[in-house]
């Protein structure tokens, strides 16, 4: 095996970067040996580095913007919305903290006092994916500094570019070299990471069957922290509808944007069947228009590549399974430029087909059921072991109030693309999607545990039951 791993940009196929692969051991054990000291720190001082750290992000926004676009292939505006939400990200952090984790006390009876506060679990581990390579990470980074832990950042080997820019702009910040580390390597090294005993937790974002596997690994360890953010077969019902070319761009923006490379992705479109002609065909036409091209091209493209070769032969794969078991091609997905990992949006028809794989297919391919009644939708909908996303697009406020009720998800929205979500908010799913500890605002669960007290200054006891008399000696 290779000691070194090369990052190559998808667009081009040139190689944009390289590093020697890391040694856990000594990574691990230098990062055990600094966190106690930040955590020593006052917190103030934690946040006031953060406060640096968005500070030299903002700075840095075209350099880091670049990197992001060379490696994902993601175009280049969407880029600079990434490195701008990573600066808003410090706030947040700082919020949330506050309001998960912060301290009380309540004065009792007799001078006692109760005290409510949180401690850092120690060395984590943050796995990432490589989408959105610096926004992710940096949702589990942030608020793990702030509650006090050292951190263990393992990019995606697929975007390890991004990662170690992003710790580097940590460390100019403040943050000690020996307390962050950024890990470079494969799924060895995040397995390495995971089975380490001195890691106390894993916050891990990325593919289903990884952290599945990581969930087993676990299995016997119910000391260790596990926070799984994993993808999702994420439903759009389309529902009555007067304004359809609003319902179109929904659509597009929800299956297509980021090439379809984002766990919030729309994988499925249920649609009414009396509303399906219209629609697709609305939808189609849009597709139709949008612009493929590498990041920095000129026009703008709304699409870039998928992260890799191995990424698009699947995905293409996968468009040839659905048609030749039953699916009706509406826009056949292409392959533009030889050589490089670029495709275009796929739409296809599944509603015949007698089983539908339940699985996130990564990238630009939306299959098409339609159904008859409200009930059936909701019903499709939640044809699923996953529950990431949902959203609807038309109905009445009662129809959203039902699927709203009924939808299997953990973000649920309506008249809005499925990856819509305020920053202020929890980001997490149900069933394969998550095992119940979201990240975003409540990321700040994941970084710290609470410890009750009951405190008095000086020590006051009796036992007033269950004691024999005190037997009573004469005197001689």
């Amino acid at each position: 095996m290779s000691e070194t791993l090369f990052s190559i940009e998808p667009a081009t196929g040139v190689q944009l970067w390289q590093a020697p692969l890391s040694d856990i051991a000594a990574e691990v054990a230098q990062v055990a040996r600094g966190w106690p000291a930040w955590a020593a720190m006052p917190l103030t001082f934690r946040i006031e580095t953060m406060r640096r750290f968005a500070n030299g992000v903002r700075a840095a926004e075209t350099d880091l913007a670049d990197r992001i676009a060379r490696e994902t292939g993601r175009p280049l505006w969407d880029c600079h919305a990434e490195v701008a939400d990573v600066v808003t990200r410090v706030d947040k952090a700082v919020g949330a903290f506050s309001e998960r984790t912060g301290q009380r006390r309540l004065e009792g009876a007799l001078g006692a006092r109760t005290a409510l506060r949180h401690k850092p679990h120690g060395v984590l581990a943050v796995i990432g994916p490589h989408v959105l390579p610096a926004q992710v990470p940096a949702s589990h980074i942030i608020p793990a500094l702030i509650a006090g832990n050292g951190v263990l950042f393992k990019p995606s080997e697929k975007t390890p570019a991004t990662g170690a820019m992003l710790v580097s702009l940590l460390h100019d910040a403040g943050v000690p070299e020996d307390l962050l580390r950024c890990v470079i390597g494969g799924w060895e090294a995040g397995q390495a990471l995971v089975e380490h005993p001195d890691v106390h937790g894993i916050l891990f974002t990325g593919a289903p069957q990884t952290g599945l596997a990581i969930a087993r690994s676990l299995a016997d360890r119910p000391d260790r922290l596990l926070a799984l953010e994993m993808g999702g077969n994420n439903p759009v019902i389309a529902w009555d509808t007067p304004d359809i070319e609003s319902a179109a761009a929904l659509i597009v923006q929800s299956a297509f944007g980021a090439s379809g490379q984002h766990c919030l992705s729309a994988r499925r479109l249920i649609v009414r069947d009396t509303l399906a002609e219209p629609l697709i065909g609305a939808v189609r036409a849009l597709t139709d228009r949008l612009v493929i091209d590498h990041p920095h091209a000129d026009p703008q493209p709304y699409m870039g590549p998928l992260i890799d070769m191995e990424s698009a032969d699947g995905l293409t794969e996968s468009f040839l399974y659905l048609m030749s078991n039953g699916g009706r091609p509406i826009k056949h997905m292409q392959r533009p430029f030889d050589g490089l990992p670029f495709v275009t949006p796929g739409i296809i028809d599944v509603t015949e087909m007698a089983n539908r794989a339940d699985l996130e297919l990564f990238g630009p391919l939306l299959q098409i059921i339609r159904v008859e009644t409200f009930e059936q939708a909701i019903a499709e909908a939640n044809k699923t072991r996953f529950g990431l996303a949902a959203a609807l697009i038309g109905g009445s406020p009662e129809q959203y109030d039902r699927f709203w009720s009924n939808a299997r998800a953990g973000i649920v929205n309506w008249n809005r693309p499925t990856h819509a979500l305020p920053r202020s908010s929890p980001a997490g799913g149900v069933g394969f999607s998550g095992n119940h500890r979201p990240g975003g605002q409540y990321a700040a669960d994941n970084c710290a545990y609470p410890v009750v007290s009951t405190e008095v200054e000086q020590p006051r006891a009796s036992l007033g039951v269950g004691l024999r008399p005190v037997e009573v000696v004469a005197d001689r």
